[in-house]
């Protein structure tokens, strides 16, 4: 076999898009940018992984590109592909501008340019959309690839892709997804971060986190809903506030300001309170501020506390940045006994050691240095700043604060550190920690036991008035059943004051199955009657059935299958049968490679009844094959929602009979033998 052969045997490949070679790109000064990726790889395998990043490219350019690539390689740790990263400006444009046999193959286009907007991404020459790692693609030759397989997609073809290499597109039916993606899906023998990184070196595994690789990241819009729900319901769980009050007078703090923790000022402000937030990478905290989402930013941790306390005094809602160190942040705290109502952190702790955590006592520069020139010193600096951190929150704790994880593997991370006493069994996380996950306590009971997860939608004509006007028609449709839907109501009518949207024209709303099958229905309603453009429904993938994780979204279920990851499967396959546009399924999410399985997927309404049929199956099936997992596991919100189904549905979910646990205890005293007979 010889490449002339193999290129004249492909339609869609690089030299069709790029006659020539591309010039080698200047980068934007200001633009921040990926660290170096840890870099293992022995002489053997960066052959390999030159060999597997010139697949893409006709040989002709080889000459050039293996140079290129191996310095992109013993300096970035990864593959990137600048050359081909596009000169001109890459934004979610109106659907209108983008070439395509349809409009599931345009739509799809606005949603990765969206994820690659300068405005929205966190490392965009990377392809980093947020979390540190979440990456859209791997390298920039995938995504000239993949937009071409979009451009060229017919209605009854489906294009497959593998941590962002497009394997082509494939004979399928109309009512199939056009697009299926998996993202770092490993076999469970290598399952873990070492192989991980080996693998992305070699170019064979991308990190899609969820919303990034599953192109469904709408910017910190995309958690500020969820983030303001966690703020209220745990104010109304853990410090008694009632229900129709907010957190007017309470003081919560946090640290980051990133990509999916930048909401987290926003949120503070939008629930009522004052939101105490610690960032050392200030072009953050700059971008924060910029978008109004920080009102103040401070220096020093007496400032911090002074003006919160000023404005917690004054029960006046504000967000404040601290430029520095949540470690040092804690520790003033801690020393000047100073009253901390809700703690919580959102740094990337699924990635402590390749700069998701940067370690106290180093400037966000002077930790990316490190990182390049000495990762063993880097890696015990991370070690000691989180066994301060730990030690700070855990006398906060003592003094009356309420700290919960919020899903980003930071005790998992003090554990890895050293630190068995954060587990509840002082050895290992097997019955979890001292403290509990935002899921564990407030949102699994509170949201996700009854349906309630991010529904969110993108107005694909990029026009105010659609996104108005769905606003409104989705506001309509909010029955107030129970408190969460008054919530959720509430946000949605005052969703335009907040000043939400990052790039796309996006929306957020917490909605139950039966709430997301109706405003789905109607958004497709006002498209088939011309009212509004065309729109992509779809959702985090941090939802009721998206996400099987230990220590994030089933760390509420408690008989044992916390650690199985059937559901997301099944979602992910249900979704396939039932004609999702789109269907991700994705390995790590937010908490870290092997630490959980995510699923999301991408619905476009274009008016059709053929859609309204996948709206009544495709999205109840979502929403309610993770209540038919938690009924399952006895969750009592769960289970009365399943009983509900059951009884106003076609389905028929099955429920468990409940067992007397103090029999059982009393007979298993009497009898048990260790090891068994």
């Amino acid at each position: 076999m010889n490449n002339k052969t193999i290129s004249d045997a492909m339609k869609i490949k690089l030299e069709e898009i790029f006659p020539e070679l591309p010039s080698y790109p200047e980068f934007v000064p200001g633009i921040r940018r990926a660290p170096k990726r840890e870099f293992v790889l022995s002489e053997k395998e960066t052959v390999l992984a030159l060999k597997n990043a010139l697949r893409y490219v006709p040989e002709k350019w080889h000459g050039v590109l293996a140079e290129e690539f191996l310095e992109e390689l013993l300096t970035r740790g990864r593959i990137y592909g600048y050359r081909f990263r596009p000169k001109e400006r890459i934004y979610g444009k109106p659907i209108d501008e983008y070439r395509g046999r349809t409009l599931a193959g345009r739509a799809l286009q606005v949603m990765i340019d969206n994820n690659l907007d300068i405005d929205v991404a966190l490392y965009p020459y990377e392809l980093v959309t947020y979390g540190e790692t979440g990456a859209v693609f791997q390298n920039w030759m995938q995504y000239w690839l993949v937009k071409r397989y979009l451009e060229e997609l017919e209605e009854d073809q489906t294009l497959v892709i593998a941590s962002g290499h497009p394997f082509g597109i494939f004979k399928s039916h109309p009512t199939a997804p056009r697009v299926i993606i998996t993202n770092g899906l490993m076999v469970g023998l290598y399952d873990d971060l070492e192989n991980w990184n080996r693998a992305a070196s070699l170019g064979v595994a991308s990190y899609g986190q969820m919303t990034a690789g599953g192109w469904m990241y709408i910017g910190p819009q995309g958690i500020v809903h969820g983030t303001y729900s966690t703020l209220l319901n745990a104010g109304r769980e853990k410090l008694g506030i009632p229900r129709d009050k907010n957190l007017a007078g309470k003081l919560f703090v946090s640290s980051g300001l990133g990509g999916m923790s930048g909401a987290q000022g926003k949120a503070a402000v939008i629930a009522g309170g004052v939101g105490l937030i610690a960032e050392v990478d200030y072009s953050r905290i700059k971008t924060r501020y910029e978008q109004g989402w920080i009102h103040t930013i401070v220096d020093t941790p007496e400032e911090a506390f002074n003006l919160a306390y000023k404005c917690v005094h004054e029960k006046t809602a504000r967000a404040i940045a601290y430029f520095g160190n949540i470690v040092n942040l804690l520790e003033y705290a801690d020393r000047k006994n100073l009253k901390i109502d809700l703690l919580s952190d959102q740094t990337s702790c699924h990635n402590v050691y390749d700069g998701g955590y940067c370690p106290v006592g180093l400037t966000y520069e002077e930790r990316t240095e490190m990182l390049r020139e000495n990762k063993t010193r880097f890696t015990q600096l991370v070690d000691i700043s989180l066994k301060r951190h730990y030690l700070a929150i855990k006398a906060l704790v003592s003094k009356g604060a309420y700290f919960f994880d919020y899903g980003n593997s930071f005790m998992k991370a003090v554990y890895d550190a050293g630190v068995p006493e954060i587990c509840r069994n002082g050895k290992n996380p097997d019955e979890g920690f001292i403290w509990p996950s935002y899921v564990e306590d407030i949102m699994g009971p509170i949201l996700f036991d009854y349906g309630y997860g991010p529904f969110r939608w993108v107005c694909l004509s990029g026009k105010d008035e659609d996104l108005e006007k769905t606003d409104q028609a989705a506001l309509a449709c909010i029955d107030k059943r129970r408190f969460q839907d008054l919530d959720n109501y509430n946000w949605i009518k005052n969703s335009r004051d907040y000043n939400l949207v990052v790039g796309t024209k996006a929306r957020i709303l917490y909605q139950d199955a039966v709430g997301r099958v109706k405003i789905a229905l109607r958004f497709n309603e006002m498209v088939r009657n011309k009212e509004i453009g065309p729109v992509m429904i779809g959702r985090d993938h941090h939802d009721v059935g998206g996400t099987d994780s230990p220590f994030r979204e089933t760390a509420n279920i408690r008989d044992g299958s916390n650690i199985m990851a059937e559901m997301a499967t099944h979602v992910f396959a249900g979704n396939c049968a039932r004609g999702m546009t789109l269907a991700v399924l994705h390995n790590g999410g937010g908490v870290g490679i092997g630490k959980a399985i995510n699923g999301g997927f991408g619905l476009v309404l274009d008016g059709s009844e053929r859609v309204d049929g996948i709206i009544k199956t495709a999205l109840a099936w979502d929403v309610n094959g993770g209540i038919a997992r938690r009924a399952w596991a006895r969750n009592p919100n769960s289970l009365a929602t399943a009983v509900e189904h059951n009884l106003n549905s076609g389905d028929q979910i099955t429920l468990p009979y409940l067992a007397d646990e103090e029999m059982l205890a009393s007979l298993v005293r009497r009898k048990y033998v260790p090891g068994g007979k």
